[in-house]
């Protein structure tokens, strides 16, 4: 869930900004990230038989975010967001590959 807080905020903050902040190579995974991760999450808490595979898909999308992000990393907030999305990727990988 910190991860979606964090896109929403960061989508927010590019539209502030305008301009490369605010293109769809920024807005697009940061929207995907978003729902992906709120999804995943709510799909883990009602402990459907999905949420693994979920996961992982969510680690997919939360990486290609923060490498998104990544590409302003002179940006404070851009940064921020980069570092939340590389944990929640680490963490639904981790979840992902305990599937048994």
């Amino acid at each position: 869930m910190e991860s979606h807080s964090r896109c929403e905020q960061t989508m927010t903050y590019c539209l502030m900004q305008g301009g490369q902040h605010a293109d769809m190579a920024m807005m697009g995974p940061l929207m995907d990230c978003a729902d992906m991760t709120r999804m995943c999450a709510d799909m883990i808490m009602r402990q459907s038989p999905m949420a693994m595979e979920m996961a992982a898909m969510c680690a997919k999308v939360a990486t290609r975010c923060a490498e998104a992000c990544m590409s302003m990393s002179n940006d404070t907030t851009m940064k921020e967001c980069a570092d939340t999305c590389r944990m929640c990727a680490e963490a639904c990988q981790a979840m992902a590959g305990a599937r048994a």
